[in-house]
């Protein structure tokens, strides 16, 4: 009988060992980690970005040698994109291609080297930089100013280098005929971005990305004149914690991107879901734009439209500066992907000089031209739309993504 017992232990230990190389096999299969690149901000008045980065258990960045995660391709087969914008005549632009901005903190000092090798594995058209700006180039091109519009760059950073390759790359992905205007404000201090918004606008931006964001205040609406410009698109990431809503975002004069997890087969748009970090919700001070129409927000609802922002969904970027000093291909997404993303998607349309942009998707979305995302959740809320995703408009991925340009 001891004998049984000692050999009956000796076939469980056995079992059980095997079982706890096994069971991580297939509980771990399907998990993916990911961490902001820029800490929260806090203080009012400042902003973080919205990017986020695959990592290990431990939160190490996962960095490889060779691209992973989406590719440019993949975004215009997901979108119904050309990738190439049509010949735009638009006064005091030497060009008949649009310029994206881009705004961000702190500078990224091999952004264009790291803007080429990302173009150059993917087959896209290599940007010369500008030679004397991208409003007088009569070909596209990449330029880098600070937020006083001079070639001064401000310190770098890690974190914010990592956002703006990203921001770079995502909208050279949708539009590489696009020139790239990229605006290096001095600090994450909400007043030196929003200089930065200013010279981008003057510099004839047609749309200008800003992914980044921070905690609602009183004095906000004060701020909302930099983004009142008919006839330029200027698109803000929602926020990258769930529920809740951050500015400028809540602007009701910029386009407020929430984020999607987006799934492909063989390459072809499935379906998208609600991405459970995307921010959104009712503002706390801004009033509500003429053109939404959900009953159960007095103000400003967040967001307007969305596209894949899911880390685990997202996409290859390149870049040589990282917040660990890490070089080579990264898996990225946040809503600052989807903010540079739809910032391209309106430079391929031709904006109306005489509009206000951000009313363009309530005023042309359609089923036709936008993929009405149903499914996910970024939280708990009531009533329920504001937080998960719903037929028509909800407030995590707003009236949906794009479906080519229509809605834009």
């Amino acid at each position: 009988m001891e004998t049984k017992n000692k050999n009956m232990r000796k076939k469980i230990i056995v079992l059980l060992t095997i079982l706890s190389l096994i069971v991580p096999m297939f509980t771990n299969a399907n998990t993916t980690h990911s961490s902001r690149v820029c800490s929260v901000a806090k203080k009012q008045g400042l902003a973080s970005c919205n990017a986020h980065v695959l990592t290990d258990a431990k939160g190490n960045p996962l960095v490889s040698k060779s691209p992973s995660g989406f590719a440019p391709k993949d975004l215009r087969n997901a979108y119904s994109l050309s990738g190439r914008a049509p010949y735009q005549t638009v006064l005091g632009r030497a060009s008949g291609n649009p310029i994206v901005a881009i705004v961000d903190a702190y500078d990224d000092p091999t952004i264009k080297n790291d803007l080429d090798v990302y173009s150059k594995q993917f087959d896209l058209t290599i940007l010369p930089n500008c030679k004397t700006s991208a409003l007088q180039s009569t070909t596209p091109c990449f330029q880098k100013i600070n937020q006083r519009g001079t070639s001064a760059v401000p310190k770098a950073n890690g974190g914010w280098a990592l956002e703006i390759a990203l921001d770079v790359e995502a909208v050279h992905a949708v539009c590489e005929n696009c020139s790239i205007l990229l605006v290096e404000a001095t600090s994450p201090n909400m007043k030196n971005l929003l200089t930065s918004v200013d010279t981008a606008t003057k510099a004839g931006a047609a749309a200008i990305s800003n992914s980044y964001g921070g905690p609602e205040f009183s004095e906000e609406t004060a701020f909302d004149s930099h983004f009142k410009h008919l006839g330029i698109a200027y698109t803000v990431s929602s926020g990258d914690s769930g529920y809740g809503v951050e500015y400028p975002a809540a602007s009701p004069y910029v386009t407020a991107v929430g984020g999607t997890s987006l799934y492909l087969k063989s390459g072809k748009y499935q379906n998208e879901d609600a991405w459970s970090g995307a921010g959104s919700g009712c503002s706390q001070f801004e009033p509500k734009p003429s053109w939404q129409t959900d009953n159960s927000c007095a103000g400003r609802t967040v967001a307007d439209v969305s596209a894949v922002a899911d880390p685990a969904t997202g996409v290859a970027i390149y870049t040589t500066t990282s917040p660990k000093g890490q070089k080579g291909w990264f898996t990225a997404g946040g809503t600052s992907l989807a903010a540079p993303l739809v910032a391209a998607v309106y430079a391929l349309g031709n904006i109306p000089n005489n509009q206000q942009t951000n009313s363009l998707p309530y005023i042309w979305g359609s089923k036709s031209n936008l993929h009405d995302v149903v499914g996910g959740s970024n939280g708990d809320c009531s009533p329920s739309y504001l937080c998960t995703g719903k037929t028509k408009y909800d407030g995590p991925t707003g009236l949906g993504s794009p479906k080519g340009t229509g809605a834009f």
